[in-house]
């Protein structure tokens, strides 16, 4: 791989990448080229050479590209082959949802405990995941060396969790509340903001 910065936008299409050569894969397709994984992932094709160039020679010209190699290529590149656990914190309505939510077929993103506030579920272990209070998540969360977790509390209580997260020595959140949470500049945030996405799709589908 070439020793270079790697776009954020790159980064975010890697797994958008891999998943449609999975599907290639399992269709029993060699090769491809990248106008026609343009076509499945609707990402133009000047864009998938562009990043693909940042991790050096992966087609050759004439040929395409050999998609098990670049699927395999690119399931290294995302630790496909390494089982990461997260936190959920936050047992509501959506946390419930995604604790029985499947997040990979393979199994590679595990959730490992979750963390919420309401006696009646602290204890518990739903879906194979144990529920502990609040009060237990730094010293948990440091015990069983999880690095990354999933925020789903009211808004309010956003970055009084954040913080705890922090002390923790949590590297990345996946933000699901309205709040843009203060953190580290060495922390990761992903902002996962439900209702923006849907008034901005709201609003295409009325001027567009």
């Amino acid at each position: 791989m070439k020793k270079q910065s790697i776009p954020k936008a790159t980064a975010r299409r890697l797994p958008l990448y891999y998943r449609y050569l999975r599907i290639f894969h399992e269709a029993g397709k060699t090769k491809i080229s990248s106008t026609e994984l343009s076509e499945a992932v609707q990402v133009d094709s000047a864009t998938i050479r562009r990043d693909f160039s940042y991790f050096g020679e992966l087609g050759k010209r004439g040929y395409g590209y050999d998609v098990e190699t670049l699927m395999n290529f690119f399931a290294k590149t995302l630790s496909e082959d390494d089982l990461t656990n997260v936190a959920l914190v936050g047992v509501g309505n959506l946390g419930s949802a995604l604790l029985r939510y499947r997040f990979h077929r393979n199994a590679s993103i595990r959730v490992a405990a979750a963390f919420d506030t309401k006696s009646e579920i602290i204890g518990r272990v739903i879906d194979g995941i144990p529920v502990y209070s609040i009060d237990e998540m730094v010293e948990q969360l440091q015990l069983q060396q999880i690095e990354i977790a999933i925020l789903t509390v009211p808004v309010e209580n956003a970055q009084f969790v954040t913080n705890l997260l922090v002390e923790s020595g949590i590297k990345g959140i996946l933000n699901f509340t309205p709040a843009r949470l203060i953190v580290p500049k060495q922390m990761f945030v992903q902002n996962v903001d439900l209702t923006n996405e849907l008034q901005t799709l709201i609003y295409f589908l009325r001027h567009y």
